[in-house]
């Protein structure tokens, strides 16, 4: 599939059109950006582990019938999706409290929450990605009642999923963040990246942070947590 114009580029990924307007390549780069874009940086080698692990994590959804963006890993760093309507809501489910769920709401970090829990926020950089209801999601004409409904009912799917996954790799799913988006045909999929960029995972033994967390509060060993995650999904090192 040929790379076309570059479409848009965001904080961690460029996109590409293609000869087939119904398809897209996703380039994954090693920038990061943190509190609100506040904090930029490099993150080495970030853009291809982001990418492979993702990959995997969206053929395994799939394979336990989640729909998704999906199509086909072109190289380390590209990916073909196919073309979608992405919703304008970051979808947060939390199992366990932690960064601003803990501010918020007081809550201690690392306290594991009586049932898992689904936030959304409104995508919007110029408005700092403000939190929202249902109500607020109607009112603004950002989703139907049926789309909200499905995608929390996805959510709540993949949040299952990979709990049970990433526990067998002596890895607690924290939180994360989705995006969905919806097909020329109607269907709602999963979209974007399911990384240590979007999700916060901790060893299930030592509680060490293994994502982005280690950049937003100057851990160190970042590249290190990303590479960890890299072997414990994939098998590999990038």
């Amino acid at each position: 599939m040929k790379k076309y114009e570059q479409l848009y580029e965001g904080k961690a990924k460029k996109v590409f059109a293609t000869e087939d307007e119904d398809f897209l390549i996703v380039a994954y780069k090693d920038d990061a950006t943190a509190l609100d874009g506040q904090k930029k940086g490099t993150i080495k080698g970030k853009g291809a582990i982001n990418n492979q692990m993702s990959n995997h994590l969206m053929k395994l959804l799939e394979e336990k019938g989640i729909k998704t963006h999906y199509i086909k890993e072109l190289s380390e760093r590209e990916t073909l999706v196919k073309k979608v309507r992405i919703f304008p809501l970051e979808v947060i489910v939390r199992n366990v409290a932690a960064g601003s769920f803990s501010k918020r709401y007081g809550v201690a970090e690392g306290a594991v929450l009586n049932s898992a829990t689904i936030e959304f926020s409104y995508k919007n950089d110029e408005l700092h990605d403000p939190l929202l209801n249902t109500s607020h999601a109607l009112a603004l004409g950002l989703a139907t009642k049926e789309e909200i409904e499905e995608i929390e009912s996805m959510a709540f799917e993949i949040n299952a999923i990979l709990k049970d996954y990433f526990i067998k790799l002596h890895v607690k799913l924290i939180d994360f963040k989705l995006e969905f988006g919806k097909t020329a045909e109607g269907e709602i999929v999963l979209a974007d990246e399911i990384s240590p960029d979007t999700c916060r995972f901790w060893d299930a033994n030592t509680n060490k942070k293994l994502d982005k967390d280690r950049f937003r509060r100057d851990m160190g060993n970042v590249e290190e947590a990303y590479t960890e995650m890299m072997k414990r999904v994939i098998g590999v090192a990038e």
